[in-house]
């Protein structure tokens, strides 16, 4: 049986992709295409849609959310902009209705592994800093693949580093960053670049650098149809696919 899928937001340039890309898989079958016009609760409860897809704008992401769980379908969020607070009241809805839902700060199979790559790197070296570039269109920064790798980056830190204090002065500098999980994030948004992230690990006699460059918004499809199918057999919500793969 083929699992239902609503793409909202689909009118997008991500939507647009995931709407196009959707349709060549044979167990996903895309019943509707929602956008800001449409009342969402009422289109989940027409198609009785299995899987809600969500690529609309930080604003709206959350309300989108709360909107799919309370319909009872499950969502799939690739929307940044979600709170920390707001992640885990998603959390709390979800298992009250045993109920499967992914946040996924990024699609991309290359970039989970460069996340991945990242905890272990974090095991050895004092120092790490995250470089993230996107397109100008993109307009909250950090984006969620840099803040999710902050943290996963913060809980396999080596003990040098993680009792290092971080100067107050260096803190405070908008030059050195926006500091996440105790982790400098320098964000850039600049014409010509999609999406690319690095991040550069030292100590006092090496660099090691990893870098993700995702070409195209197609370099997300195989994770976002992942996610459909995995969704499906959770009963919970979790943020970051990681442990999909």
């Amino acid at each position: 049986m083929s699992i239902k899928v609503i793409i909202n937001g689909a009118f997008g340039k991500m939507g647009a992709t995931a709407t196009k890309a959707i349709l060549t898989e044979t167990d996903l079958e895309l019943v509707a295409e929602t956008g800001r016009q449409d009342n969402l609760a009422d289109v989940i409860k027409q198609h009785r849609a299995d899987v809600i897809v969500d690529l609309t704008t930080p604003q709206a992401v959350f309300n989108n959310a709360k909107t799919i769980i309370e319909s009872n379908s499950r969502p799939v969020i690739g929307t940044s902009g979600l709170t920390l607070d707001e992640i885990e009241t998603l959390k709390l809805m979800c298992e009250k209705k045993s109920l499967g839902g992914i946040i996924a700060p990024n699609f991309s199979i290359g970039a989970i592994l460069m996340m991945q790559f990242s905890k272990i790197a974090a095991q050895y070296f004092s120092d790490v800093e995250i470089i993230e570039m996107h397109h100008p269109n993109k307009t909250d920064a950090p984006s969620g693949t840099a803040l999710k790798t902050a943290e996963l980056i913060s809980k396999h830190k080596i003990s040098a580093n993680s009792s290092k204090k971080i100067d107050e002065n260096l803190k405070n500098n908008p030059a050195r960053g926006k500091m996440d999980h105790d982790v400098p994030i320098h964000s850039m948004r600049l014409s010509g670049a999609f999406a690319k992230q690095s991040v550069l690990f030292a100590n006092n006699d090496e660099i090691l650098t990893i870098q993700h460059d995702a070409l195209n918004r197609s370099a997300m499809m195989s994770g976002l149809f992942l996610c459909c199918r995995k969704v499906m057999k959770l009963n919970h919500l979790i943020y970051g696919i990681e442990e999909l793969i």
